[in-house]
């Protein structure tokens, strides 16, 4: 098996039909069913979570390349907003109890803003952003209102929509952001790891450790030093069993770096030909770099550079700029390099992308299972056996459920064994080479042997008489992903 193949993302298609058969006299559950059924055609729907201010527009901005989702403090970043690919830019508000409408799309400083055109926040349901863009085609991303924020109704709209108390999230994945590991970061991801078969599973979440270059407080080594604590918080056992990985990025550094305009470089290029004592002054603090008195660039300029770049990433780019990189894409390319957004992007092709359709088939068991929970049946008994064999049977499922085992350290391996473990399981991409820790472009031939190895290692230790019961079960499932995986090579 090369992770989630076509075979359960068919039968839970089969299963869905089944029951949108059975509860044909019922429209609300029909329309329920339909919509999730819809779900396995779109994109995967990921999440941008976090405490207010934590940087999850910013975020989405860098990971679209384009200025779309507004960063500022208005009204608009208080309302869910799903933003999709598509041939036109449009958006369309959803009022709580009137029909949709069209919203004009405008921009200010670069950014896209809306007008809710005096519609109160608070009778908003969300807002769809319809945008041609390349970076939306493989998942649809959903801005949502900061958790743990001073205003009641804002933090409710969040966990609302993504820890709803009487159905499933509408998101099949989530990026949650964290500045630092609080409290309240690790209760909002234990209430998103609910109980329940297909629910407790840390892999449809990814932590990101944002605003990365803060924690160093703009110096040119701080997104080493937040790197250092994404992997002390990756080694933790409790953060390990509630999401797939810490990953740090400066989010600031990423959007900027996507979108930097010609006269940014030239405004940078300019800082950049100050004596260093000068400049090094200046990046003392965003009050001293704003005021000091300076003709070119001017104070309204650097105000905006400060907006746009923050302190590290002022220092950085003139610092680039100095050590003779004099091409804005150079530039803008290194920024983006050095924040940490190309590595969050593989985890997200990894982590979230080639697990699309096992993520479509939990939402859509989970679908399932909240109807035959509202609406008993008799004849509904069957299905609820079929959701109970799905998720006992299937191996995709078996994975998960062993990964959380793991990452919990219920059961106990050699450090080498378990990593290995982790991997061959999917817990570092559902790909054949992610899996045999190999190269992407790895050939047939150099898996097969990697999974042949794999297979013979791991069936001695399930037949191992030192091996207790724990152990031999966990190997014996290994294997049998190891056995999946060499059948994926032979098709």
């Amino acid at each position: 098996m090369t992770g989630p193949g076509p075979q359960l993302g068919s039968v839970v298609r089969v299963l869905l039909r089944r029951t949108i058969d059975t509860y044909r006299d019922s429209p609300q559950a029909v329309g329920w069913l339909q919509h999730n059924l819809s779900r396995f055609d779109e994109p995967l729907r990921v999440a941008i979570a976090g405490k207010v201010k934590a940087g999850k527009s910013t975020l989405l901005n860098a990971l679209v390349g384009e200025e779309i989702a507004p960063t500022d403090a208005g009204e608009c970043t208080r309302i869910v907003t799903w933003y999709s690919d598509a041939q036109v830019p449009r958006v369309t508000m959803f009022p709580r109890s009137a029909p949709p409408r069209q919203l004009a799309i405008a921009r200010s400083a670069g950014a896209l803003s809306f007008d809710l055109q005096g519609v109160p926040v608070e009778q908003v349901d969300r807002l769809e952003v319809d945008w041609p863009s390349q970076n939306l085609r493989s998942q649809t991303l959903i801005d949502t209102p900061g958790i743990a924020s001073l205003s009641q109704d804002t933090s409710a709209r969040a966990g609302a929509f993504l820890t709803p108390e009487d159905s499933p999230t509408q998101a099949d994945a989530v990026i949650y952001l964290m500045r630092h590991l609080h409290a309240t970061d690790v209760r909002f991801l234990e209430s998103f790891f609910d109980q329940g078969v297909a629910r407790a599973t840390p892999i449809n979440t990814i932590a990101v450790l944002s605003r990365a270059d803060e924690i160093g407080v703009g110096r040119l080594d701080a997104l080493s030093s937040a790197r250092r604590i994404a992997r002390r918080y990756r080694a933790d056992e409790k953060i390990r069993g509630l999401c797939q990985t810490v990953v740090a990025v400066a989010g600031l550094l990423a959007q900027t770096g996507r979108t930097m305009r010609q006269h940014e470089f030239t405004a940078l290029t300019a800082l950049a030909a100050l004596p260093r004592g000068d400049i090094d002054a200046m990046l003392l603090s965003v009050d001293r770099f704003s005021r000091t008195e300076l003709d070119t660039p001017d104070a309204e300029t650097r105000a905006r550079l400060m907006e746009r770049f923050g302190l590290f990433g002022v220092r950085l780019a003139t610092t680039l700029i100095r050590q003779g990189m004099t091409d804005p894409n150079t530039i803008a390319a290194e920024l983006v390099k050095r924040s940490g957004l190309d590595e969050l992007r593989t985890v997200l092709a990894t982590q979230f992308t080639e697990r699309r359709d096992l993520l479509k088939a939990r939402s859509a068991l989970l679908a399932v299972d909240l109807v035959l929970t509202r609406e008993p049946r008799p004849s509904a008994a069957p299905l609820a056996a079929e959701v109970e064999r799905i998720l006992a049977g299937a191996h995709e499922f078996a994975e998960l459920r062993l990964l959380s085992t793991l990452r919990s350290g219920a059961v106990k391996l050699p450090t080498e064994a378990l990593q290995e473990a982790e991997r061959l399981l999917g817990g570092d991409g559902g790909s054949a080479a992610s899996r045999l820790g190999l190269e992407p472009d790895a050939g047939p031939d150099e898996m097969w042997s990697a999974a042949l190895d794999a297979v013979t290692r791991w069936q001695r230790r399930a037949e191992s008489p030192m091996s207790s019961r724990a152990v031999s079960d966990v190997a014996r499932l290994v294997v049998r992903s190891c056995e999946g995986v060499l059948a994926g090579i032979r098709r």
